[in-house]
């Protein structure tokens, strides 16, 4: 699973979560005590960032065709990536989408994909 965004542990398990000021919304899958159904398959519930263990915001790391990139997302066997390396023309000579000014995205065959590793910063 590539994951893109913040985490935080309460009660010793681990979260999706959200913070929102002095609150911390935590999301999971499955109906639980305290959770509120937002979406089919989506419960929240809002906790006192104090009764937070553990707040980090992770994300993964990848190296495509020797270049540093972020993993946003993936299908089937893609993986849609951030360039990180903010050199233009190295973007451009790998066809990478001008997703933002100084922001390059693309699809990445995931075979071709190495060094995937999960960052918390």
């Amino acid at each position: 699973m590539m994951r893109d965004g913040y985490v935080a542990r309460w009660q010793g398990r681990e979260y999706q979560a959200s913070p929102d000021g002095d609150d911390i919304r935590l999301y999971q899958p499955e109906p639980g005590e305290g959770f509120e159904e937002v979406r089919a398959g989506r419960y929240v519930r809002v906790l006192p960032a104090s009764e937070i263990e553990d707040l980090a915001y992770v994300r993964t790391t990848c190296t495509w065709k020797g270049q540093p990139f972020i993993v946003l997302g993936e299908h089937d066997a893609w993986l849609r990536v951030e360039y990180t390396g903010g050199r233009w023309p190295v973007a451009e000579a790998m066809r990478l989408e001008v997703f933002d000014f100084g922001v390059y995205q693309g699809w990445a065959p995931a075979a071709e994909v190495t060094d995937l590793r999960e960052q918390r910063v």
